[in-house]
């Protein structure tokens, strides 16, 4: 544990809260740099916060800043990642040693968060969507290191499904080769980000916070190694129509494939070509969703405290 303290800030509110057996939640913050433009990204990142707090759990949003790996920032720290935006390395399993070397500074990943969320000892995270089988990836081999990470790291991760930019049906079957369980919340078909429906199904349907508390408890007690992923459909109210986003989407990898755009670059590509598209609607939805995550998690952190 000491060399693991040479490289770790756990802020000191998370830490009590862990010593306390109180509920934490944890965030990414590739969303504060690579999301959404400033100062929204500020402004939405400290909501989300705020979600976690007003539903009794505490946040502890993730990130390298000057080659610490942090597990809780400050108002300050989130504001500085904003304002440094693409400045920032959007960082995967590979880039965390060479920036803790180097005293750079990295955006937390799906993957990352998970590590970093794992290694302070918080077992829930709440992110928008997760990466996964990218479309053509037979040929390319382009496949997120979320769902690696899910297979082997104990994390429950809340999200809105996959992005819709992904090939879905190949990212269940990635799940299931790795043994990841797949929960619907409140639904039976696997949310795709900003719609609802997506026509594949989840492995399971889980109707409560409890509910998932309770397996993801089973699944930890079992030393079952690797994460639960628990899908959460956007709220009616934002999400957006089915086929208007797939033509979004389908010109925006036309766009992007066009241009030669490959590997990381590929996603903020992609959602920052569809918010174009969609008039900034994809943006309000894809917040929306984040809050609506938040919620859940914090709810699901407080039955497993219980």
């Amino acid at each position: 544990m000491n060399q693991l303290n040479k490289y770790l800030d756990v802020a000191p509110e998370v830490q009590q809260a862990l010593a306390e057996g109180k509920p934490v939640v944890a965030l990414e913050s590739t969303i504060i740099s690579h999301g959404m433009p400033y100062p929204q990204n500020v402004e939405t990142a400290l909501a989300v916060e705020k979600i976690i707090r007003d539903n009794g759990a505490i946040p502890a949003t993730t990130a390298i800043i000057k080659g610490r790996l942090k597990v809780g920032i400050s108002k300050e720290e989130i504001d500085y990642l904003g304002k440094k935006g693409l400045g920032v390395t959007k960082t995967s399993r590979r880039d965390i040693p060479i920036l803790v070397a180097k005293g750079e500074d990295g955006a937390s990943t799906v993957a990352t968060t998970m590590i970093l969320a794992s290694l302070a000892g918080v077992k829930i995270f709440a992110t928008g969507g997760i990466g996964g089988v990218h479309r053509g990836a037979e040929t390319t081999m382009d496949i997120s290191a979320d769902l690696e990470e899910l297979g082997m790291t104990d994390v429950m991760v809340v999200c809105a499904g996959a992005k819709s930019i992904l090939d879905l049906g190949l990212t269940l079957e990635y799940l299931e080769t790795k043994g990841v369980p797949v929960l619907g919340y409140q639904t039976e078909e696997l949310p795709a980000f900003y719609t609802r429906k997506s026509g594949f199904k989840v492995d399971y349907r889980m109707d409560t916070p409890k509910e998932l508390a309770d397996a993801f408890s089973a699944k930890l007690d079992l030393g079952l190694r690797g994460g639960m992923l628990v899908t959460n459909p956007i709220p009616e109210e934002y999400a957006m129509d089915y086929d208007t986003i797939n033509n979004a989407i389908n010109d925006a990898i036309a766009k992007m494939n066009e241009l030669g755009i490959k590997g990381k670059e590929t996603t903020p590509f992609l959602l920052n070509e569809i918010q174009l598209i969609t008039g900034g609607n994809s943006l309000q939805s894809n917040i929306q969703l984040v809050y609506n995550n938040a919620k859940l998690a914090a709810q699901v952190a407080c039955e497993m405290c219980k």
